[in-house]
């Protein structure tokens, strides 16, 4: 599967002639930017740490960008509702979905963008455009669908200005996060660096490389490293922005606990990239359950909800491996005893009331040239 989805090879500048604006118009660039698991390590990426995640091929988010006279931000039918049935309509919609839609989100990378250029000399030239977006990622599921918006609109931005090449790969990511940021969203670099690479990706935060570059180490891996996997998820998830606030000010507070736990979830990744690269998936499945332990340990089962740690317990009663994606509300699981298993989980996660689907994993999103300029 590929991350672009361009439906014309050229675009052309918006004029007042009313052929060419019509030319333009029937041009269209699209992206789609996929839904991200944390396989391992996470949540070290905030803490200096060390992460392995891959594009999660199931799910994703699109953005569609075409010329127009003006720039126009098109709200989604459904996920950017402003007419309702009744005031319970509103109010139900508001404490299952939240307040914010997508829309928030294409405004932020707009800004975020020209700012960049601005800063970096990038003259932009090309005109004015109308983005729209859709998603099938499952809301508070901890897969990323968020960052996915913001990643497909920044990849339409760079077709269509043709600056793809005078924005480094491993600067795109900050970028991604610095629109978040602009909404007040808390978040670290591994969901958009997996969404902006593709594939699978070891990550190294380590520092003195941020504090010099202001970014980390990303290293591509084959995804054929990957044994078969599987993803969990509730319908009606708890909310996974609140999980990380309380040891986030621990960390910083110095308290010896949440220190020498999260450099030991940063090692796990470390070492599950030699787990991987051997193919000892029996200590990769210990790997992902320590660091599921390790988590519940630092944050508590108060913070991370019975919901999804009974996601995680249903998976391990039938002898699997299992850890949280992101910051809760969704699950990956690894069967090491094969078929047989397989059946045991999805018999026991039906009983359960989750969904249990079989990982699809997107190949890498990068071009000759991002992985010379990689090397």
């Amino acid at each position: 599967m590929q991350c672009l989805h361009r439906l014309s090879t050229r675009l052309c500048p918006v004029s007042h002639n009313n052929n060419n604006n019509q030319s333009c118009r029937e041009m269209m660039i699209e992206h789609k930017s996929y839904a991200r698991v944390g396989l391992v390590g996470n949540p070290s990426d905030v803490y200096f740490g060390r992460t392995i995640s891959f594009s999660l091929g199931n799910f994703w988010a699109s953005v569609r960008l075409q010329p127009s006279d003006d720039l126009v931000i098109q709200p989604h039918p459904n996920h950017d509702l402003v007419r309702f049935n009744s005031l319970d309509h509103l109010v139900n919609r508001l404490e299952n979905e939240g307040y914010y839609g997508g829309v928030r989100l294409l405004m932020a990378i707009c800004k975020v963008f020209r700012k960049y250029c601005n800063e970096n000399n990038i003259e932009l030239k090309g005109g004015n455009f109308t983005l729209n977006y859709d998603t099938n990622i499952p809301r508070q599921t901890g897969l990323s669908g968020s960052s996915a918006i913001v990643c497909a609109a920044l990849n339409c931005m760079l077709d269509f200005y043709n600056v793809r090449h005078l924005v480094k790969v491993e600067v795109r990511p900050n970028l991604i996060l610095s629109a978040e940021k602009e909404l007040g969203i808390v978040a670290g670099l591994q969901d958009r660096v997996a969404q902006v690479y593709g594939g699978l990706v070891y990550m190294d935060f380590r520092k003195d490389y941020m504090d010099k570059f202001g970014h980390g180490i990303y290293t591509p891996m084959e995804t054929r490293l990957l044994p078969p996997l599987h993803l969990i998820y509730a319908e009606n998830p708890s909310d996974s922005g609140k999980v990380h606030s309380n040891v986030r000010k621990r960390w910083l507070n110095g308290e010896e606990l949440i220190v020498s736990s999260m450099k030991e979830v940063a090692d796990l990744a470390l070492e599950g990239r030699g787990a991987l690269l051997e193919k000892n998936f029996t200590k990769f499945a210990e790997l992902m359950n320590r660091n599921f332990d390790i988590r519940r340990l630092m944050f508590g089962d108060d913070a991370l909800g019975s919901l999804n740690i009974e996601m995680v317990e249903v998976a391990r009663r039938v002898g699997a491996a299992s850890k949280f994606t992101g910051s809760g509300g969704a699950v990956i699981v690894f069967c090491p005893d094969g078929p047989s298993q397989v059946k045991l989980l999805v018999d026991a996660c039906q009983n359960a009331g989750f969904i249990v689907l079989p990982v699809e994993v997107v190949s890498s999103f990068l071009s000759d040239l991002d992985l010379k300029n990689l090397k």
